[in-house]
């Protein structure tokens, strides 16, 4: 259990206790470097003091834009330690993200990875007013403004002005309903809002999310999703703090998978689409090699599909069973699995649904993946499997200091410590989602079974009502399309419209090693994904897809898109989710196309 009320007092509750064990791990160099706890917390008080010396007040927000790596913790925990509250910033932010970012929130202070980051403030600065200092983490070039420091700099002022006994004195003064964080909402849909999260929001779903999913002090987590995300921060970054593990930071998302094998983690976040394209990546391996090693892997999946049923029903393995399940293992699932490292306890999925049909492929081969469900509002875990208690296919069972209820129409409402104080500035917004009396009504849609599990079945606002009045969520379609190694992302047409159409950005490396094999030019683009071969590849996809839908749920039509869906082209949040308002406006012709218009 944890007694500390605040971040800031965890923190330093920590790094009294291990000393001298490593915290953090990046790699720098090619090398590996290990963080201790002591060396963490002397860059922590270091740049508290620093900003303190800048006029850093208590309750004011300092914005952080950057990537995943040691010194985003320095400067968030900096700043909790100190009573103000920190402002994260996707890096995959445009200039104009940032500028709406920092009006909003009105922050005097930004934090900033790299000179690409800095130029993103730099040009819009003269829009901003509030803003007077930017400080750069990678060591300063020559700049001639005054308002850029260094982070050097920055510490090195805290040595040279800052007063220890000030610092101590805010973090004590520091107190539980203190706001935290302000998080803007990336979105599907609209402006991004300020979530209000308090130090008591984060402490009490710590409690909740380590009773779940119990973290200790010899873990090792490797952290690739962006620590802006509440998702990232509270499951692979507090959470692992908390029980006193150690962080390693990704070199990127690209390069996971080779940092998986070089750091072995015991547990990994992940959104579904990491797990989707390593379930491709098999697939595609077993699809190119010799008939005898495809038959093989059949046979095996068949076995570790009826354990992992047995296991899941909690039924006895018949000792037939158990010894083909052996013989599978060594021969089929054994090096699935050295490629997760060799100690993985689990995996945990958040941020978007994961399709049932990849959770039972994993755990068939002896790889458990923990899927749960929550928002930024609710800090963000509002409910999670458990090791020792799971539902494949479900997002588990509501943490024990919440409340979660369906309301009529099938919206889940929840109510608890970590639902969030409000939106920043905006009180009509919040009374539209959250009560006089505390429920935060979340915009999903689900239910709760027999034995409390919670099962998401769509978002409220993304369900397709067509033409017949037929309601039909569109994830559960994207799902099944997205089990083809060939579809990278899909976005669902058709609402008040007479059938279903479909966007595909496609699977382009494997695309391009099937028209490689089978002669067919890649470029121009535009004429490769109009080849009929190539057409033909997703019409398969689409009729075995229809095979397992309703009629009035089969997709009629469909577009090959010449690219994939990005964050940076704006189509996909952080966590990977398809904004269907900016696909539906950018695809505006193709999908007209689609319906004769």
């Amino acid at each position: 259990m944890i007694s500390e009320d605040t971040i800031g007092k965890l923190f330093w509750s920590r790094v009294r206790q291990y000393g001298p064990r490593a915290a953090l791990r990046v790699k720098r160099e090619g090398l590996w470097r290990d963080i201790s706890w002591e060396e963490w917390g002397r860059n922590v008080k270091r740049f508290a003091m620093g900003l303190m010396a800048l006029g850093l007040e208590e309750r004011e927000r300092v914005a952080l834009l950057s990537e995943n790596r040691p010194e985003w913790t320095y400067v968030d925990l900096a700043v909790l330690s100190a009573n103000a509250v920190d402002t994260p910033v996707y890096a995959t932010n445009i200039p104009e993200q940032v500028e709406h970012i920092l009006k909003d929130s009105g922050s005097r202070f930004i934090v900033v990875s790299t000179e690409e980051q800095l130029a993103k403030v730099q040009e819009i600065k003269k829009n901003v007013p509030d803003l007077e200092k930017a400080i750069l983490m990678d060591p300063k070039s020559e700049h001639p403004e005054d308002w850029v420091l260094s982070f050097a700099e920055t510490q090195e002022l805290g040595d040279a002005q800052g007063d220890p006994a000030a610092f101590e004195k805010r973090l004590e003064d520091t107190v539980t309903q203190d706001l935290a964080t302000l998080i803007y909402t990336s979105g599907t849909t609209g402006a991004p809002k300020g979530v209000m999260l308090t130090h008591n929001n984060f402490i009490s779903n710590l409690q909740g999310a380590l009773e779940a999913l119990p973290l200790t002090d010899s873990d090792i987590a490797l952290s690739f999703l962006p620590l802006s995300h509440s998702f990232e921060r509270l499951a692979g970054y507090y959470t692992v703090l908390a029980g006193g593990g150690t962080i390693a930071y990704a070199e990127s998302i690209d390069k996971v998978p080779d940092n998986i094998q070089e750091i072995n983690p015991t547990v990994m976040c992940s959104v579904p689409r990491l797990y989707e394209k390593m379930h491709g990546r098999v697939l595609t391996t077993v699809e190119g090699g010799p008939a005898l090693k495809k038959r093989l892997f059949g046979w095996g999946m068949d076995v570790g599909g009826e354990v992992s049923k047995r296991i899941t029903e909690k039924k006895e393995i018949p000792g037939a069973l158990k010894l083909k399940h052996k013989v599978a293992d060594k021969l089929v699932f054994e090096k699935l699995r050295g490629r997760m490292g060799n100690r993985l306890r689990f995996f945990i999925s958040g941020g978007a649904p994961l399709a049932r049909e990849i959770a039972e492929f994993f755990h068939s081969a002896g790889l458990l993946i923990l899927e749960g469900y929550g928002l930024t509002e609710t800090t963000p875990v509002i409910s999670a499997n458990r090791p020792e208690a799971y539902k494949l296919g479900s997002v588990g069972q509501p943490l024990s200091n919440l409340e979660v209820r369906i309301a009529q129409d099938g919206e889940i409402l929840v109510k608890g410590p970590s639902v969030m104080k409000g939106y920043y500035n905006r009180p009509e917004d919040t009374r539209e989602v959250l009560t006089e009396d505390g429920w935060f009504a979340t915009g999903d849609i689900g239910y709760l079974d027999q034995d409390n599990f919670l099962y998401i079945t769509d978002r409220k606002k993304d369900i397709i009502v067509t033409a017949g009045g037929k309601n039909i969520a569109p994830q559960n379609v994207e799902n099944l399309l997205k089990l083809n190694r060939f579809i990278e992302q899909v976005c669902i047409i058709g609402d008040k419209r007479k059938y279903l159409t479909a966007l595909i950005g496609p699977s382009f490396p494997d695309l391009e090693d099937y028209a490689r094999e089978n002669g067919i030019a890649t470029e121009p683009r535009d004429q490769f994904i109009e080849h009929p071969r190539i057409q033909g590849l997703f019409q398969d996809a689409i009729d075995e897809a229809n095979a397992q839908l309703a009629r009035y749920e089969s997709i009629k039509r469909f577009t090959v898109l010449p690219s994939e869906f990005t964050q940076e082209t704006g189509e996909l949040t952080p966590t990977l989710k398809v904004k269907r308002k900016v696909v539906g406006t950018k695809y505006k012709q193709q999908i007209d196309r689609m319906y004769g218009e």
